[in-house]
């Protein structure tokens, strides 16, 4: 048993008997399909804490001859699959970690020969043989073993990418380990599988991969692994219900990433919330609000108001493309809001190709970037939700009218101004608080002849008044009532039990805002 050559398994034997553990092993099945075929290149990118080095742990426990892992897999779901058997230890396991050899800067320009060193003294041992590496290093000692004994290897590298991570502004560095991970796999027979986690895809030049050969898994192209990382839904009612924690406000807080058609959660978070029984943000131990402060406040076009119509509960369409999948080569905010995605800040949805904050958890690491200063506008916006919000609950739309002119104005830098889109903006920020007491806002609600533009429905347990909010921008708010009334807009929620109340806001370039509201009056049966 080595430390990089045919590991032991100790690392998954502390993740399978910890008091929390969700059962990712049919993740092993997925990799003997590809085995030894021409798709056995996989990489699969996704944000901080969400089960990746678990999951390489586990293979390397699965295939490492290094060690005996039948009774890890005792009872877990790959146990029943046809392919267990035929690959249980009996691989040469090449397993690497890229972040121990690169816990200091001063290790960036050393690692790449450190790192073969490494794995070739190893090999020495194992094979006991004198290999040499001659002008090609670790490459040219695989292929030396291979040729004279037919044997292959599994590699297993964790944290690939912490190069463009550490190393974000020296191109140098990144092209040599860029072009040794292409020698040490590109066109090479005894890669039996070779498997990568980080959290950015494969870095790229232009529109193409520095290495192709690898099929890409991430937080833009989940597929087929999209229910390996991170808790399913169906995993966190269980956790749930075994922990007795209300899953409906788990689900408000923790809910949110789309992979796959899949709801995933952070198993971070869930595991923080089983333990401690506390609905709070435990994303500033994954990443800190400075580190997202950075690149939101970011001088491109457009990229302001992104945020602020995501944190109205919104979403933006993306290009994805022109990303390059490090963290300092942007061009355009979609650049700085696919990072983002990499990173876990945003969710994607792929049917639509929007990105939105996928939780409460996150919303509060947004909002406590944007507080740190440069977005003193839409904090003073914010700091007047609640005012707002209780002055609709008292009806007074005179009131109701000064506030919305405020935030209007206050985010009016940042927002188109005269345009129905940047009134809608100002409305759902304007009642940002209302998460407190409503669930999210439902946008365009279908009802009755028409659309509604906005609906607050109470939380549970919750006694406010449902809300129904048309928006009209040129037109007064007397119109915007009407339009409500006209359309039946308040005919779906004709059985909803509370009280409906009916808010009208306009917005004209000479009468500037007004708002009217009115209780809305169900028919007698």
């Amino acid at each position: 048993m080595g430390i990089y050559v045919n590991p032991g398994n100790g690392a998954f034997e502390m993740a399978r008997f910890s008091e929390i553990y969700v059962d990712k092993s049919m993740l092993i099945s997925q990799m003997n399909r590809v085995y030894r075929t021409e798709k056995r290149f996989i990489c699969v990118s996704r944000p901080r804490r969400f089960g990746k080095s678990m999951a390489a742990n586990m293979l390397s426990a699965y295939y490492s001859c290094g060690c005996d892992s039948a009774a890890l897999f005792s009872g877990l779901e790959i146990e029943k699959e046809p392919s267990f058997e035929k690959h249980l230890n009996r691989h040469t396991v090449i397993r690497l970690d890229i972040q121990k050899f690169l816990f200091r800067e001063s290790h960036l320009d050393i690692f790449i020969d450190r790192m073969q060193e490494a794995v070739i003294r190893e090999l020495r041992a194992v094979y006991e043989t004198d290999l040499e590496p001659e002008q090609y290093g670790l490459p040219a000692v695989l292929e030396q073993i291979y040729a004279h004994t037919g044997e292959g290897f599994v590699f297993i590298i964790d944290e690939w990418d912490c190069v463009f991570r550490l190393a974000k502004e020296q191109k140098d560095v990144q092209k040599a380990y860029l072009d040794f991970l292409r020698g040490l796999f590109k066109g090479q027979e005894y890669v039996e599988l070779a498997y990568m986690t980080g959290i950015l895809p494969i870095k790229k030049y232009g529109e193409h991969s520095a290495i192709n050969i690898f099929k890409e898994f991430s937080m833009l192209n989940p597929g087929r692994l999209a229910g390996y990382f991170g808790f399913t839904e169906e995993e966190v009612k269980k956790l749930c219900e075994k922990y007795g924690v209300d899953y409906g406000e788990t689900q408000k807080w923790y809910d949110g990433y789309l992979l796959g058609g899949m709801h995933i959660y952070n198993p971070q978070a869930v595991t923080e919330l089983t333990d401690s029984g506390r609905f709070q943000s435990y994303w500033t131990g994954t990443e800190t609000y400075e580190a997202l402060k950075i690149y939101i406040d970011l001088n491109f076009d457009g990229l302001k108001e992104a945020i602020i119509r995501m944190l109205s509960d919104m979403r933006c369409k993306i290009d994805p493309s022109t990303c390059q999948n490090d963290m300092t080569t942007f061009g355009n905010k979609d650049d700085v809001l696919t990072l983002l995605l990499h990173l876990g800040y945003l969710s994607f949805d792929e049917t639509t190709g929007e990105v939105f904050i996928p939780n409460q958890e996150i919303a509060r690491e947004f909002l406590r970037s944007v507080r740190a200063g440069g977005w003193e506008g839409l904090v003073r916006a914010l700091n007047r939700s609640e005012e707002l919000l209780r002055k609709t609950w008292e009806m007074d739309g005179e009131a109701v009218a000064e506030e919305m002119a405020l935030i209007h104005d206050e985010t009016a830098s940042m927002l188109k101004y005269n345009s129905e889109h940047s009134l809608t903006c100002t409305v759902l920020m304007a009642y940002y608080s209302a998460r407190i007491y409503y669930m999210n806002p439902l946008m365009e609600l279908p009802s009755g002849k028409g659309f509604a533009d906005v609906v607050y429905l109470p939380r549970r347990n919750v006694d406010k008044p449902a809300l129904v909010v048309e928006l009209k921008w040129n037109k007064s708010a007397e119109g915007a009532i009407a339009q409500i009334k006209d359309k039946q807009y308040g005919a779906w929620l004709e059985d909803y039990t509370g009280e409906i109340l009916l808010v009208g806001i306009g917005y004209t370039k000479r009468k500037k805002h007004t708002c009217v509201i009115e209780k809305y009056v169900k028919k007698q049966v």
